[in-house]
């Protein structure tokens, strides 16, 4: 791959579309969180706008996540490569695919109650990215150029995408139970406490989060095998305890123990949501502090 196939050019105008997505996401953001107000009010009248509130978002919503992946494409085009090569490219490859799954379960009603928690995820996510992790394209090192590249890094995508939707189902579910909010009678928990009463039932709630993360897991697993088999095509090795690889497999393992705990142990409810978030928060910690910090063979955050 030459550096003459590069188009900054390009890159610059992928940009200004990611922050088109960004503008759009927070419109929907603000559109959902309309919708929730009006949903636990008293008022019949105000409760009837809803759906329609509900209707504007997801039409939003839309438009945001078609902003976002013509972001990402040009972002491609102009790398000449798939774009998940950094830190920026995973942030914004990673969080399109978060939104782009959520909308494809979007007919499962229940799950629409974290509308508001994905579209803020993807907002934060792209406000790191832009101000953050953004550098300009460049080529890949000889490792990466690898049809192991796409298989690799998206299903760890895809994964991670599962696990924060399951993520915020458990955020949702321990904010429907929290003992302290609904004990308190204090004006402002009052209005909060009315919002959460329109949440799904728990035990739906907690459901659909050990769908996402069983998926999540499958798909994790892939990730480690097809991770072992590139590494010994790379490096003549299929596991060095290399930083990254260490981390995940104690993703790994959190969500093995996710799932034999919540299967065979009866955990349930709180704990489980708990687990879940602890799972996700290492996700977060490999991508971030690993990338950042660590040095390794598998650390490729873009930054100098």
């Amino acid at each position: 791959m030459k550096d003459v196939l590069l188009n900054p050019g390009l890159d610059r105008y992928a940009l200004y579309v990611i922050f088109a997505a960004m503008a759009s996401y927070t419109i929907a953001f603000l559109v959902f969180v309309w919708h929730l107000s009006r949903l636990s009010s008293k008022s019949k009248k105000l409760q009837k706008t809803a759906v329609s509130l509900e209707r504007a978002g997801l039409i939003i919503l839309i438009v945001s996540v078609l902003l976002h992946g013509s972001g990402v494409v040009m972002r491609g085009i102009a790398a000449a490569r798939v774009p998940w090569a950094n830190m920026y490219e995973f942030s914004i490859t990673g969080s399109f695919m978060i939104v782009a799954i959520f909308l494809c379960a979007w007919f499962v009603k229940e799950i629409r109650v974290i509308a508001v928690l994905v579209t803020a995820f993807a907002l934060l996510v792209l406000g790191s990215a832009t101000t953050l992790f953004y550098v300009q394209v460049k080529t890949l090192m000889p490792a990466l150029q690898s049809y192991w590249l796409v298989i690799h890094v998206t299903v760890a995508v895809l994964a991670t995408a599962f696990f924060n939707i399951a993520a915020a189902l458990a955020v949702a579910y321990l904010l429907r139970n929290w003992t302290w909010l609904n004990k308190s009678k204090a004006p402002g928990i009052q209005l909060i406490k009315r919002v959460l009463s329109v949440f799904p039932e728990s035990k739906k709630i907690e459901s659909l989060s050990h769908r996402f993360n069983v998926i999540g897991f499958i798909l994790w697993s892939f990730t480690l095998v097809a991770g072992a088999i590139w590494a010994e095509r790379a490096w003549h090795r299929f596991w060095g305890w290399d930083t990254k690889e260490v981390w995940t497999f104690i993703i790994w393992t959190i969500y093995a123990g996710y799932l034999h705990a919540t299967a065979t142990r009866g955990w349930t409810g709180a704990r489980a949501a708990w687990l879940s978030l602890v799972g996700f928060a290492a996700v977060l910690f490999n991508f971030t502090i690993v990338n950042l910090f660590f040095k390794g063979l598998h650390v490729y955050s873009g930054l100098k």
